[in-house]
């Protein structure tokens, strides 16, 4: 397959995600989230999560491959790339969203929490810095935590985004991601972490699994909002509404149904300008690959940098935080008093990995 990997939009310990493009007249844009084949393991079980998903409101998933860069294996896989960003992203400086566009984007993380919890899998990493904004809406994406309900219990996920039950390393169920999901929605409401933040993970597991706090629901919030979320946010993770009694729900209703976006998503390179004009690379294959963001292959009559300089100059925002610190969780698989922390230098964002007895998984944070 036929491709120029373009400029990074992400990091983490052990893949990167970087735009990417099919080499042809108009080839088409999507994201590809690489690792190194020998630290591939937790990317490839993602890929063979993710490629058996067929929803509208999860990142569609467009294949895999192996490539040889720079004399480095890397395993490659293929996504849809959204030009608005994330959720955090949209937030980003404390600027929350209206109401009106929280009920719509609520609704549709509810319709693909339904699906994945209809197939049995958890997600176990929702969050704002999870949730991609298309030309379609709101669609969940990366599934490096996520788990089949039926699976041993590794706990995983973000501190100030895990349920109680999560925090003390009891379970990790369906009902948690409905937690999860009130915490991400108060985080598109004020445009802030909930529990103020991570400055201390240890300390705000404790808070959460322990102390009987709830995160703060603003005044500002609707009546229907604040039942919503109060029905998330139970501390009793048998007294949480499902997601399918939340569609129900008088804030997420049929006459808030899904609508149209306005969007600048590009389809072809021709309707993007990210590209990092000096660091375009073209990989080689050396393993079988799977379709992806192409039907062609042929060439352009011009070189790609040149096509590509002819771009128009949308911004892409699918960035993660600045200046943050990776953190380690370690769980035995007992309760919370086990869990140690390291904190690690690392660029651009923060990512908890967990492991259980010999099992290692990069959390994104």
């Amino acid at each position: 397959m036929d491709w120029i990997r373009g400029r990074i939009i992400g990091r983490g310990s052990t893949a990167n995600v970087y735009m990417a493009e099919h080499r042809g007249d108009f080839g088409e844009v999507c994201a590809v989230k690489s690792a190194e084949l020998h630290r591939a393991e937790f990317l490839k079980k993602e890929q063979e999560i993710l490629s058996k998903l067929k929803c509208s409101q999860i990142v569609n998933y467009q294949g895999c491959e192996v490539t040889v860069e720079d004399g480095v294996q890397l395993f490659n896989m293929f996504m849809e790339y959204a030009t608005k960003g994330t959720v955090s992203d949209a937030v980003r400086g404390g600027n929350g969203m209206e109401e009106a566009m929280v009920r719509l984007y609520v609704r549709q993380i509810l319709l693909g929490l339904n699906y994945l919890h209809s197939n049995g899998i958890v997600h176990c990493d929702l969050k704002g810095q999870n949730v991609l904004l298309t030309e379609q809406g709101a669609k969940i994406a990366d599934f490096g935590c996520a788990r089949r309900v039926e699976e041993e219990l590794v706990i995983s996920g973000t501190p100030v985004f895990m349920a109680p039950e999560v925090a003390r390393g009891e379970e990790q169920g369906f009902s948690a991601d409905v937690w999860a999901l009130g915490c991400t929605m108060l985080e598109m409401i004020t445009g802030k972490m909930p529990w103020g933040g991570v400055s201390d993970p240890a300390a705000v597991l404790y808070r959460i699994g322990f102390s009987g706090d709830m995160p703060e629901i603003p005044d500002s919030v609707s009546e229907q909002g604040k039942d919503f979320l109060r029905k998330c946010l139970k501390r009793d993770p048998n007294e949480r509404l499902s997601v399918i009694e939340l569609l129900e729900h008088d804030f997420v209703a049929d006459k808030f149904k899904d609508s149209v976006f306005d969007s600048e998503t590009p389809t072809t390179v021709l309707e993007g300008g990210f590209w990092d004009w000096d660091s375009l690379e073209t990989t080689q294959e050396v393993g079988p690959t799977a379709d992806h963001c192409s039907s062609d292959s042929s060439s352009s009559s011009s070189s790609p940098r040149d096509r590509i300089q002819r771009l128009c100059s949308n911004e892409a925002i699918w960035e993660f935080d600045d200046d943050e610190e990776w953190v380690t969780v370690r769980n035995n698989g007992e309760d919370l008093n086990a869990l140690s922390f390291e904190e690690n230098e690392s660029d651009n964002e923060s990512d908890i990995v967990c492991e259980h007895d010999d099992e290692i998984s990069l959390l994104q944070l």
